[in-house]
């Protein structure tokens, strides 16, 4: 296991790690990159010491961290998100930072988000069926209520209003369960995506008042849910524009045609209600998310849509995927469990002063010693003493002198009991990258003298 976080100038640089060779950042471990975007990078993880479920981490680009007004409102708006608990909306574990980089831990879903849904959905011919869409919409607007009438510890309303509702903000699990993502970064994502130009993707889901700069409130979400339910009916956007210029003009003009005209799946009743959550003027518009999920809801019962339904169109939509997602969980389940005293598998735990420690590896007995020599502040080493003279003839001719497995760099980290952890993952060859590896074949050598 190698430290995920390298201090290059003045803000570290992640290493992402693998499903079967997880990376250290701080408490947790990263099992590789699974997204990235103009403002964050996003990791699969789970915390090093084996406790809660599989996250995935957004750290903030390093480049954006010169924007001290960016990280101030990013870590506030995060903190924010910690307070929703709703299903409908991915759950904020921890706001934080590790080595200069700025992260938020969430809840990982195992899925795509709602662009990726309706590429896929244009790329085979097909529409998303209306109950699903109506289900989605559904979701959606449960997750906005809880945002939009949230209180703090004293029961004072923080009047959250999301501002960036839009398809790459859903997220559709495989299991077919529907989350709404980045809450509580979304106002500072919209407001650095603003000033580094790359908001033109966004003007098709905000409400007219937001594209004029006017104040917004609540209504603002729901007439972006009411953008993706029309998009989602009929395979298009509802605004288009030939120029930035020309989409903003049609976004506060608010000129909708009836997703029937499109579509003729859909009832006079779905019209209506895409056309309500859609208007101009926000007095006519549902004044609360709940009301725009009630009416959902009722139109949804009519179907008798059930949530597998949705899970089942995602396995066929996503069916390489959804293996290959499997399989890495798989791996990484194995490679980063908890031990019985809470470290995960492939960590060398070395007691202060030296003496024994213990190599926690996937499949094998813990109890399988080597001797450490920790006292030397410059280096780690491991001596050549496995247990036993049988396991020693084993080695296959194993040095007497010590090798070095993590140098003067200071890799590993001290756990709160005054041990030292040390990633024993990283075989880097002559550890030239640092020390941070075994050198000259050594770790080879080790294991195999540790498995007989």
């Amino acid at each position: 296991m190698e430290s995920g976080a390298t201090q290059q100038g003045k803000w570290a640089k992640l290493s992402p790690g693998a499903p079967g060779a997880p990376a250290a950042f701080g408490p947790y471990l990263l099992y590789g990159l699974i997204a990235r975007g103009g403002m964050a990078e996003v990791y699969r993880a789970r915390r090093a010491d084996g406790q809660g479920d599989l996250l995935a981490i957004k750290v903030m680009r390093p480049q954006l961290l010169r924007e001290a007004r960016f990280v101030d409102m990013f870590i506030r708006e995060g903190r924010l998100a910690t307070l929703l608990g709703s299903d409908a909306v991915v759950r904020t574990v921890e706001v934080g930072e590790v080595a200069g980089r700025y992260f938020i831990a969430m809840e990982y879903i195992a899925g795509k988000d709602l662009t990726q849904v309706l590429r896929r959905c244009h790329e085979t011919g097909q529409r998303l069926p209306v109950p699903h869409a109506i289900a989605i919409a559904a979701a959606i607007s449960a997750g906005l209520e809880c945002a939009h009438t949230v209180t703090d510890s004293e029961g004072r309303a923080l009047n959250i209003v999301n501002r960036d509702v839009s398809p790459s903000n859903v997220r559709v699990g495989y299991d077919g369960r529907v989350r709404l993502l980045d809450f509580g970064i979304a106002q500072a994502m919209l407001k650095l995506t603003s000033e580094i130009g790359v908001l033109k993707g966004k003007f098709s889901y905000m409400s007219p008042e937001q594209i004029r700069g006017l104040p917004v409130d609540a209504r603002t979400d729901l007439f972006s849910t009411g953008s993706i339910l029309h998009e989602m009916l009929t395979t298009e956007k509802v605004f288009r524009g030939d120029s930035e210029f020309a989409l903003m003009e049609k976004v506060r003009k608010a000129e909708v045609l009836p997703p029937s005209r499109f579509n003729r799946r859909v009832s006079p009743e779905l019209d209506r209600i895409c056309l309500k959550a859609l208007a101009r003027d926000p007095e006519q518009r549902y004044q609360r998310a709940a009301e725009l999920r009630a009416e959902l809801v009722a139109l949804l019962e009519g179907y008798r849509f059930e949530v597998g339904e949705l899970a089942e169109l995602m396995g066929r939509l996503f069916r390489e995927e959804v293996e290959r997602e499997e399989a890495e969980l798989r791996e990484c389940t194995v490679s980063g469990r908890p031990r019985s005293d809470g470290l995960a598998a492939g960590v060398i735990v070395v007691e202060p002063g030296g003496g024994r420690g213990r190599l926690f590896d996937e499949g094998r007995d813990e109890s399988s010693v080597v001797v450490i020599d920790d006292s030397d502040a410059e280096a780690l080493v491991v001596s050549s003493q496995p247990r036993g003279a049988a396991a020693q003839a084993a080695a296959g001719g194993l040095p007497s002198a010590p090798g070095v497995v993590a140098g003067p760099t200071g890799q590993g980290e001290r756990l709160g009991d005054g041990r030292l952890a040390v990633g024993a993952g990283d075989r880097a060859g002559d550890g030239a990258g640092g020390g941070a590896g075994v050198g000259g074949g050594l770790w080879s050598r080790l294991k195999r003298s540790l498995s007989r």
